[in-house]
């Protein structure tokens, strides 16, 4: 039963659809739809994944209570020029990457889009380098290409 605020009479209908209306603008998805920010401030485009160019390696501290030098690479999105943080996962990992790399990156699968577990601030994750999966060249069961 709808609760004692809202209108409830005969002539009620207009009076609950523009509530409704109002009050779907606090809900986050439809927020972010209608004003189209996934385009505006993902760094994808609302994409699962983009292709980048590794400009450098960085390690990035983790959080508290954690302490540990994550392996981190800055990348260049080769569709709009955008700059941004991706994690290596994986033992090793920073050795199969080098600069000027051609990699894939993919979301960490934070919450809501946003940073996984200790890392502040990296949002996104190596998946291919210069094509090859980079778990398989973690495991040892293919070479880096040669570029």
């Amino acid at each position: 039963m709808a609760d004692s605020k809202s209108p409830r009479g005969m002539f009620a209908a207009r009076k609950l659809r523009k509530k409704r209306t109002s009050f779907r603008w606090s809900d986050r998805q439809f927020y972010t739809r209608q004003l189209d920010l996934k385009q505006r401030f993902d760094p994808l485009g609302g994409a699962p994944q983009a292709r980048g160019i590794v400009l450098e390696k960085v390690g990035v501290e983790s959080r508290q209570p954690n302490s540990a030098v994550r392996k981190c690479v800055r990348v260049q999105l080769i569709k709009n020029g955008k700059q941004l943080t991706a994690f290596l996962p994986g033992d090793g990992s920073l050795n199969f990457v080098d600069e000027h790399d051609e990699v894939v990156v993919e979301g960490i699968g934070g919450t809501l889009g946003r940073s996984m577990g200790d890392l502040p601030g990296v949002r996104f994750k190596v998946s291919k380098v210069n094509g090859v999966a980079l778990n398989l060249l973690i495991t040892g069961k293919k070479q880096k290409p040669v570029r």
